[in-house]
Formats: structure tokens, C-alpha cells, sequence
């Protein structure tokens, strides 16, 4: 179990799934950071982006990768007119309001999927599916590495977009302090619209990434936004920095889970360490201290 041969395939396995799980939990994150609030419709919409990815393959035969771009726009106006038109306005500037309408959010795309396109598991084939490459003593599998660089392309570009331009700045300002930001003229409700469509952009990214490896039904979110929630715990509240290693690390730490306990008991490693975390470092791996 502690052979280099075995060890390094589930490392790089867990880095792989790490980086798409670091990608939704980046879109999470920033909802958090800049609403604070916690979005728990975040696994529904990433399962409708993987409802996208499947039927732009299935029925238009466009490939998940072409796909990205769509995905991210389609996901991104979703986000901004599900923001301004359902969660601010039913809202009513109260943040356990949100909460209730996010989930309200959640269970009713949950049964508009299960309703539309019923509770079976679903798939796609491409050439490149059962593709492997060899990284030393691993096989690894392609749509996995492209999965990997392309999460962490994405994640770059996200934390461009939050750092250095206008809409970044903003966004800072309101995540920092809302009621200055809306005295030097900035526009909260737009800035809080276009968090939460970035967020969901993420998902389309994330959903572009996975879906040729992976499967999709109407509750495949659940998981992934339980592991999400965990990161952006684990790495500290609202820190991009935080999500992305506490992703990478997540990812790992679950292979060596699956690696010495079993697949089926693969993910408790993740929630020892999540424990382990609020015992020891409260505020999370790149938390400050309130």
C-alpha cells in the first residue's frame, strides 16, 4: 500500500479530481465571499450544466470541450437572472431568506430534472473517453488530465478576473464592505448578480470538464456540493487561495482513501480531515481569525 508504483497513480488520480472539485468550489467561494451567503442550490445547477453537456452532445453531436464556451455563458446569464430575478427579490434583503430560497432553488430543479428526464444514469462516448497517457508509473486517463489543466486554467482566470479588473475591484469593495461600496457609486445589486453568475459559470466549466468521464442524473450534485461546502470550510471562508489547495488536497486525500479503505469508504478521509480542521485551525487552512 505504501509502494511508490501504487502510491503515485492515486496521488496524481486524487490531484486530477481534485482540480475539478477546487473549480466548483471556487464558484461557491465567491458567492460566499461576496454575498455571504451559502448557495445550496450550487449542486442542482452544476447537475443541470451536466444535463447541457449531455444533450449538446447527444442531440447536436457537439463535442464537451466545444462545449465550454456555451456552457459558461448559458450558466453565467442563468446565474445572473436567477440572482436578480428569484434570490433578490424574494430575498427581501434578509441572508436567511436566501438560504431558504436557494434550497427552495435546489429541490425544485432536483424534480424538474427528475420529472423531464426521469432518474436514470446517463453517459456519453467520445474517442477519447478510455484514452490513457503514461506519467511515469501511471496510467492516466485523458478527459482526467484534461480535466485537471483545464480546472485550473479556469481557476486562473477567475482569480485574473477577481484581482486585476474593474468588475474585480467592485466585487472586492462589495465583499469588503457593502454600504461604502454603494456610496462611491457602485452598484451592489448588479455586482451581486454577476458573483452569482460567475459562480454558476464555474459549474459550466466544471461540467465541460467531467462529463466525458463521468455520468449524470438528477441528484449527481449532491455529492459534489457536499465535498464543495467541506473545501471551502477547510481551506477558510471566502479564500480563493484556501478552495483551490483545500480542492487539490480534498481530491487526494480521497484516492488514498479509496486506496487503503475501499472505494466505498473512500470519502471518510475527507471528513476526518474536515474535523480534524475545525479542531485545530478553526478558521480554515488560509482563514484569518475573526
Amino acid at each position: 500500500m505504501f509502494d511508490f508504483g501504487i502510491l503515485f497513480p492515486a496521488v496524481l488520480n486524487g490531484l486530477t479530481t481534485g482540480a475539478v472539485y477546487a473549480l466548483v468550489a471556487l464558484g461557491l467561494t465567491l458567492i460566499y465571499g461576496v454575498l455571504h451567503i451559502i448557495n445550496f442550490a450550487h449542486g442542482a445547477a452544476l447537475m443541470m450544466a451536466l444535463y447541457g453537456v449531455y444533450f449538446l452532445k447527444q442531440g447536436l453531436g457537439i463535442d464537451p470541450y466545444l462545449a465550454l464556451l456555451p456552457m459558461v455563458l448559458v450558466m453565467f446569464a442563468a446565474g445572473y437572472a436567477l440572482q436578480r430575478g428569484i434570490v433578490n427579490r424574494a430575498s427581501h434583503g434578509k441572508d436567511e431568506n436566501i438560504l431558504l430560497v436557494t434550497l427552495g432553488l435546489s429541490i425544485v430543479l432536483e424534480n424538474i430534472a427528475l420529472l423531464a428526464f426521469k432518474s436514470d444514469t446517463r453517459t456519453i462516448e467520445t474517442p477519447y473517453t478510455l484514452a490513457t497517457v503514461a506519467i511515469g508509473p501511471a496510467m492516466v486517463s485523458v478527459p482526467k488530465l484534461v480535466a485537471f489543466g483545464g480546472a485550473l486554467v479556469a481557476s486562473a482566470v477567475l482569480l485574473w478576473i477577481v484581482r486585476a479588473t474593474d468588475l474585480g475591484r467592485a466585487i472586492r469593495a462589495v465583499a469588503r464592505e457593502k454600504q461604502g461600496a454603494r456610496l462611491v457609486g457602485i452598484d451592489v445589486d448588479h455586482v451581486y448578480a454577476m458573483s452569482f453568475g460567475i459562480g454558476l459559470a464555474c459549474l459550466g466549466a466544471a461540467a465541460c470538464f467531467l462529463l466525458p468521464a463521468y455520468y449524470v442524473n438528477p441528484q449527481v450534485g449532491n455529492g459534489f456540493v457536499l465535498v464543495a461546502f467541506t473545501i471551502v470550510v477547510l481551506g477558510g471562508m471566502g479564500s480563493f487561495a484556501g478552495a483551490l489547495a483545500g480542492g487539490l488536497l480534498i481530491g487526494v486525500v480521497e484516492s488514498l482513501g479509496g486506496l487503503w479503505f475501499g472505494e466505498s469508504l473512500g470519502q471518510i478521509g475527507i471528513f476526518l480531515l474536515f474535523i480534524a480542521v475545525l479542531l485545530f485551525r478553526p478558521q480554515g487552512l488560509f482563514g484569518a481569525r475573526a
